[in-house]
């Protein structure tokens, strides 16, 4: 997350598997996905019924619908231009924490060990165990460099086959 600058420590950060689990398991909990974080940019959400979302040991993995109506919205245009063009790194998840008083440890802190010789500098590192997923992001760099996305063609989808008859596009695997 940070390479400590002149004088700091680096700190790096680690989300452990299924961290999101909570509200991903949960149907009633909205999620969205936005562009660069932006709830006025929205690409999908489950509320709407337009983005799929699962959480395995291995991955996130979602997939979303764009509702046609959305089709020619100018951020949706712009974002899959970008994201053809190779110019979106990934993908960013929009979290919280939740209170400790209903989960005893959302994170862990830990200190790597200093040896230089092994690229390892003291960073402080911290572990995401459970936090509260509220959207993830399309977004041009993303925090985690281990993040992935994955797209697939698009598929224009006859109005009466689905209730949001849209273009599909798989934009799926997530995992920091």
């Amino acid at each position: 997350m940070s390479d400590g600058g002149r004088r700091g420590r680096p700190r790096k950060e680690i989300i452990a598997p299924k961290a999101f689990s909570f509200r991903i398991n949960d149907p009633s909990q909205d999620i969205h996905l936005l562009v660069g974080h932006s709830y006025d940019r929205p690409l999908a959400s489950r509320s709407a019924g337009t983005l799929d979302i699962k959480d395995s040991a291995d991955a996130v993995e979602f997939v979303a619908t764009i509702a046609s109506a959305l089709e020619t919205a100018s951020w949706v245009q712009d974002a899959l231009s970008a994201l053809d063009a190779g110019l979106i790194g990934g993908i960013s998840p929009g979290f919280r924490l939740p209170p400790e008083r209903a989960v005893k440890k959302p994170e862990t802190i830990e200190e790597e060990p200093i040896d230089p010789e092994n690229g390892m500098h003291g960073a402080i590192i911290r572990t995401v165990n459970d936090a509260l997923l509220y959207e993830m992001s399309l977004v041009t760099v993303p925090a985690y460099d281990e993040t992935q996305i994955e797209a697939r063609n698009w598929n224009a989808r006859a109005c009466d086959e689905a209730p949001h008859a849209g273009m599909r596009r798989a934009l799926e695997r997530w995992r920091a």
